[in-house]
């Protein structure tokens, strides 16, 4: 696996809360592993939201509606977290790409934790890591037909959608929040 722990001696890139709901837990109130991918996902939107991007979905001048799908997730578990937690995931490092964006993200136990509960393990703990890989992708809105012969076979819903490079602004307001960053630290 190569994704890249957190080095805490190096602020990430972004962070943010989140409070553990039953919602995120299997019914011994641990978090479902796949929910971390939620909350990675959510940091990436609260981030691009600070930015000032609907970095999602976005329209070019033609029209075609432009969007990011993942199109490779790399995750390593740590340790558990639990029901009411509240825990900080990281933008530790942002690559980009051509047509892609490259994420390395983790989780952390909130430090505030460990000095009013005794039953969360020691603070600032990394739970998970993960290198996540979204691709930006236009969607064709003019589906083919399976057989040109044969119309009655197009199936509207499953247009397909083709690869495209990182919108410009988009492109470019995440390179200034990385320089900027790297020049602060």
């Amino acid at each position: 696996m190569t994704t890249t722990p957190s080095n805490p001696t190096i602020s990430p890139l972004f962070s943010t809360d989140y409070r553990v709901y039953i919602n995120h837990t299997d019914a011994g109130g641990i978090v479902y592993h796949a929910n971390h991918l939620v909350f990675f996902e959510n940091c990436r939107r609260d981030w691009f939201s600070q930015l000032g991007l609907n970095g999602y979905f976005m329209h070019a001048d033609d029209g075609q509606i432009q969007h990011f799908v993942v199109s490779q997730a790399q995750l390593q578990y740590k340790k558990a977290i639990f029901l009411d937690e509240v825990i900080k995931v990281h933008i530790d490092r942002v690559e980009l790409k051509p047509a892609s964006i490259v994420f390395y993200q983790s989780i952390h136990r909130h430090a505030s934790q460990d000095a009013n509960e005794n039953h969360y393990p020691s603070a600032k703990t990394l739970l998970s890591s993960a290198k996540i890989v979204i691709a930006c992708v236009q969607n064709q809105t003019t589906p083919e037909p399976a057989d040109s012969a044969d119309t009655s076979d197009i199936v509207a819903s499953a247009a397909p959608i083709r690869p495209i490079r990182v919108p410009k602004n988009l492109h470019d307001s995440i390179q200034q929040a990385i320089t900027h960053h790297t020049t602060d630290q």
